[in-house]
């Protein structure tokens, strides 16, 4: 596990090497194993579950980073939702996509993580790790709604499929 980045080369780093590892790790999976139902789990049952909430959060960092910067002020999280009620949103998310098949999901989270690396690699080091350089990331930076959107939630699938893995 890395330090948190602190600038835009790290950020880049770390979301790519997270983001290779979380695909090491399922390419290692027996497809049985990818396509269980997690023994442990309430919200996202089974790989699926846990790619395409990765997919609705890098969404939700695209449309909050293009909206502001067009000049469309909106929050980072959709109404009705704030921080203390995310959870019942990421259960919306999930709802969602109990039709969306693994290898749609997989394809999602490729594209969605591809996008996000362009965005990030849109700003620049000073826009992304100087807090309140844009009004709308309020007391902090950009980077960090970035990192925990990219390598810090990677991290959070790796230890659901690692679970899932020795179960």
């Amino acid at each position: 596990m890395m330090a948190r980045p602190t600038n835009k080369q790290d950020l880049i780093l770390a979301a790519n090497s997270q983001f290779e590892k979380l695909w090491k790790l399922i390419d290692s999976m027996p497809e049985e194993k990818r396509l269980d139902t997690f023994s442990f789990e309430d919200r996202d049952r089974n790989l699926r579950d846990v790619l395409v909430h990765l997919y609705e959060w890098h969404r939700l960092l695209l449309h909050w980073a293009r909206a502001n910067r067009s000049g469309n002020a909106v929050s980072f999280l959709p109404d009705p939702y704030n921080w203390k009620t995310y959870p019942q949103m990421n259960v919306e998310f999930w709802k969602k996509h109990q039709i969306t098949p693994l290898d749609e999901a997989v394809v999602f989270l490729k594209e969605s993580h591809a996008d996000v690396m362009e965005l990030i690699d849109s700003f620049t080091d000073e826009e992304l790790f100087t807090k309140k350089y844009f009004s709308w990331t309020g007391t902090t930076h950009l980077g960090s709604y970035c990192v925990s959107a990219t390598s810090s939630h990677y991290d959070w699938a790796m230890k659901k499929i690692k679970l899932h893995i020795k179960s």
